[in-house]
């Protein structure tokens, strides 16, 4: 049964249509990425999963049951964004306030803060005030409370916002510990090079709808293109390759091989080989999720274009040539 699972899920903001039929599964131990542009309905999505707002119309589950009751909340972590921490409390003394609203008892929070604010990678600063805490460590504190009282599932709004390459990394490996632990994580981030690093699945929103779902892996891969390397010295049989009927172009050390519908790169391994050639590096190339992103939102949005700095305007008294050089003169 899906941890969580929507259909045709509408929902309306007087004439402002937010959602407009969303159907999505999420898999009990995956990790799902939310992705879509400001807008895009991302926002609404997770309120009607949280049971922070009601649907128009559709349906939407979590855990095998209606989104929104109270036995559903105390099941699942939210790390909401831009979320704004009490901050005359320690980080330990904040959990523990958090822990205690969640009804953990006291000698469980006791245990387990402690534990939960060195997955995260703080307890060193666990009885520091949070105003003395960095951006980063605030967003790492707000994931130890999504993760206090062990939810089964998570929901992790930018998780990694404001966290520098070496936290992004280290929080990256708390998700991927926590997959193997069985938890479901819930992700919506605008940093894409992040949820392709983690992610099983992802779905695009646009305009309050699904214009694209799959796993990461296939999305991201470039079918028909390989990327070949020889042990050093070899030379490429270009020449041979491209009678074959394939498309062959240089890219640093290795070569592009691009296949034509019907083609397999095995006929070229074969022939390699049958050159007494050594195959040292064969891989399909690859886009990255932002390519995957930015050529799905344009396909929806043909009108949509890269933003263009806007042409610098002078003041307006500068407008007028002859008043230019009357306030320069007086200078």
């Amino acid at each position: 049964m899906p941890v969580i699972l929507t259909n045709n899920l509408v929902k309306h903001y007087g004439r402002v249509e937010a959602l407009r039929g969303v159907s999505l599964t999420v898999e009990r131990g995956e990790i799902f990425g939310l992705l879509g542009q400001n807008g895009a309905g991302k926002t609404t999505l997770i309120k009607i999963l949280l049971g922070i707002t009601t649907q128009t119309d559709g349906s939407a589950e979590l855990l095998g049951e209606p989104t929104g009751t109270a036995a559903v909340r105390r099941r699942i972590g939210y790390l909401p964004e831009d979320h704004r921490f009490p901050e005359y409390h320690t980080g330990a003394s904040l959990l523990d306030f958090y822990g205690a609203l969640l009804e953990v008892p006291r000698e469980q929070r006791r245990k387990r803060i402690p534990e939960v604010l060195e997955v995260v990678g703080i307890k060193n600063r666990m009885h520091s005030k949070i105003r003395t805490y960095s951006k980063g460590m605030k967003q790492r504190l707000g994931i130890a409370q999504a993760l206090l009282h062990e939810p089964e599932v998570i929901f992790l709004d930018e998780p990694t916002d404001g966290v520098d390459p070496v936290g992004r990394r280290h929080i990256r490996e708390v998700l991927m510990q926590l997959k193997e632990e069985g938890k479901t994580i819930f992700i919506n981030s605008h940093l894409l090079g992040e949820v392709e690093l983690v992610s099983d699945r992802v779905v695009i929103l646009h305009g309050g709808e699904v214009i694209r779902a799959g796993v990461t892996s296939e999305l991201t891969r470039q079918r028909g293109l390989f990327l070949v390397g020889l042990a050093s010295g070899q030379a490429f049989p270009q020449e041979e390759v491209v009678k074959a009927g394939y498309h062959v172009s240089r890219r640093g050390d290795l070569w592009e091989v691009a296949l034509t519908e019907g083609q397999a790169i095995d006929p070229v391994v074969d022939l390699l080989r049958s050159r007494g050639l050594s195959l040292r590096h064969l891989e399909e190339k690859r886009q990255t999720l932002e390519d995957i992103f930015m050529e799905t939102v344009v396909a929806a949005e043909p009108a949509l274009d890269m933003p263009r700095p806007r042409p610098r305007r002078e003041p307006e008294r500068y407008r007028d040539p002859e008043r230019r050089f009357r306030e320069t003169d007086r200078r």
